[in-house]
């Protein structure tokens, strides 16, 4: 009878023994992540390309409530960085369990003026990072394993212009995700997309003409806090998720109806 046991385990500490790596997350929505698979248990190795006041800012903040973190300075639009990123974290705690690609870019701009320099970025971060991530953490993630990255809900429905490229990546992010499932499932590692819509951060305020639009859009009418997207990815990251893969969970307030 393990289920009982299992279930007491999560209710003490869901992710307790588990380590993960989220890339890019120094702030916003990453950071966001950080505290969440932390407060879970979790010891959680996460990047940062510039924010290095953030960075260590975040990982005192949880060293010093008790939990282990452990910023890197890794810029995602470099495939050796990330791939340096992922040996640190698991020579730093002896393994890996969970690997959350966060680490995004935007640009938006009419078709017409987008450059190719800017579409070759959003390309080498929102996709390529994320494909050498996987592929770096394979060998150190066993049955049970999670791989969780974060899209966006325009992969779905872009309802403003500029923004075709940007969707573009996140759109190839789900696809990558869902083919991956199928072929990682009988290695018991599960591979999820979470699609936030509007998230409140420093660089997407929740005020102004422009957010008041973007806020009708939703069916609660209000942005999202950077926590109710990391409630969703420590979902994923969790056993009682062991049966969930190949989702693109879109967590956007009804954004996309």
């Amino acid at each position: 009878m393990t289920g009982p046991a299992r279930l007491d385990d999560i209710a003490v500490a869901p992710l307790a023994g588990r380590r993960a790596l989220v890339t890019g997350g120094s702030r916003g929505i990453g950071a966001g992540i950080v505290r969440r698979l932390a407060a879970d248990g979790a010891a959680v190795a996460f990047t940062y390309r510039e924010a290095k006041g953030a960075a260590d800012s975040l990982e005192q903040e949880i060293t010093g409530s008790g939990g282990q973190a452990w910023a890197i300075q890794a810029d995602s639009a470099e495939p050796e960085a990330v791939r340096m990123a992922v040996a640190g974290a698991v020579e730093r705690f002896d393994g890996l369990d969970v690997l959350v690609n966060n680490a995004g870019v935007s640009h938006v701009a009419p078709v017409e003026e987008f450059s190719l320099a800017d579409f070759d970025r959003l390309v080498a971060v929102n996709v390529r990072a994320v494909f050498v991530a996987i592929q770096a953490a394979l060998p150190y993630l066993g049955a049970s394993g999670r791989i969780v990255s974060i899209g966006s809900v325009l992969a779905d429905r872009a309802p403003i212009g500029g923004v075709s490229v940007y969707s573009l990546t996140k759109a190839g992010v789900a696809g990558l995700s869902r083919s991956l499932a199928r072929e990682l499932g009988p290695r018991g590692i599960t591979v999820n997309t979470v699609q936030p819509g509007p998230v409140e951060t420093d660089l997407n305020p929740d005020s102004g003409e422009f957010a008041d639009a973007i806020r009708a859009m939703t069916a609660v009418g209000h942005y999202a806090q950077p926590r109710d997207i990391a409630d969703a990815v420590a979902f994923l990251a969790r056993a009682e998720a062991g049966f969930v893969t190949g989702a693109s969970w879109n967590v956007d307030g009804g954004y996309a109806l």
